[in-house]
């Protein structure tokens, strides 16, 4: 019997290497919530639950592969991984699938896929690996050329157009470029340049972008239509669309009430400040960028979601981490918990 035991003992074993246990408890916990606020909004079509569950366990096994890969030997793939995905970006402004009045899909043999959900990870990847390669003489150049790194991506996704994504892409590069050490005076002026390009930067959104900017101004302006989606109350009515992807915080809320969204908050800041631990105890500058942009990428996600459900910030397609519906986002997710179970796995490595 104890022999018998034994071979079990140690696949166990294998499979708890690398897994940070405290990042693992934290996500599937909020995993578990998702469970219950998609059984909740998927009253209707409850194959969804079991869906998300083989979501959920393609996740967790790609957070365990990557989860056993040295920040060093990810290093290796940051730039390959960039440049590919800006051909894919490129390849979905010329041959992409147009959904919805948006060209954001590619297909690639019997599927298709979202190539700037791609960007989330291989855009710090390789802004990490930039200021790891110039470390020890890092000047302003090199936060312009870090600049472009990330606009030119982001450009492409802003055209197709996704502002969600764009926005996610976007804010994963600049907590790089930031965490390398950006000063707050180049901060400001940057700051100071963004606002004044705002009334430029009107001229160039489409027409439903504008109408979004204004509903979140004021909802009442037309609450069955653009406002529908801050002014609805009752999920089960329909009331909301997309109640089991990007507005699934609405029917949690419904459901658990204050006490349940302060138990969500409480849990998205235990798992971004383990995430920043991590990060702060890096063994090198590449992880430590890559383990810190990560880390606050969390936090934009929960923060655009809950805040656009909230009416505060305008309605863009950003899912509720862990918690709304769908593959490739979690995949995603996961993905980056991985590479923080990596970074702080090896961060006793002595930089060389």
């Amino acid at each position: 019997m104890e022999l018998a035991r034994l071979p079990i003992r140690r696949i166990g074993l294998r499979l708890a290497e690398g897994i940070d246990s405290t990042l693992l408890v934290l996500m599937l916990a909020l995993s578990m919530l998702g469970f219950l606020a998609l059984f909740s909004a998927s009253y209707d079509t409850p194959s969804r639950v079991v869906s998300q569950a083989v979501n959920l366990a393609v996740a967790l096994a790609a957070m365990w592969l990557v989860a056993q890969v040295p920040p060093q030997t990810m290093m290796r793939f940051a730039v390959p991984a960039y440049l590919i995905g800006l051909a894919f970006l490129v390849a979905v402004a010329l041959f992409g699938d147009v959904v919805n009045g948006a060209r954001r899909w590619l297909h690639v043999g019997v599927t298709r896929f979202q190539p700037s959900e791609m960007m989330k990870l291989a855009l710090p990847l390789m802004l990490a690996w930039y200021f790891h390669k110039h470390e020890t003489s890092l000047k302003l150049r090199n936060f312009g050329v870090a600049a472009m790194l990330l606009i030119i991506p982001l450009g492409l996704i802003a055209r197709q157009p996704d502002l969600g994504t764009a926005a996610l892409v976007g804010a994963a590069g600049f907590y790089v470029i930031f965490f390398a050490g950006l000063s707050w005076k180049v901060l400001g002026t940057l700051t100071g340049l963004g606002l004044a390009a705002l009334p430029v930067a009107w001229g160039f959104l489409h027409s439903y972008q504008r109408k979004r900017v204004l509903t979140l101004l004021d909802p009442t302006t037309d609450p069955l239509g653009a406002g529908y989606h801050i002014n609805g109350t009752q999920a089960h009515l329909e009331f909301i669309p997309e109640r089991h992807t990007d507005f699934i915080f609405a029917v949690f809320s419904e459901e658990f009430g204050l006490v349940g969204n302060l138990v969500l908050v409480a849990l998205y800041m235990l798992l971004i400040a383990r995430g920043l631990v991590i990060a702060a105890n890096a063994a090198t500058v590449f992880a430590r960028l890559l383990a810190g942009a990560i880390s606050l990428m969390f936090f934009t996600y929960a923060f655009v979601n809950m805040g656009m459900v909230s009416g505060i910030l305008p309605v863009v397609g950003v899912p509720l981490p862990f918690l709304s519906y769908g593959g490739t986002a979690l995949l995603t997710l996961f993905i980056g918990a991985g590479i923080l179970m990596s970074v702080h796995r090896y961060r006793k490595l002595v930089q060389t």
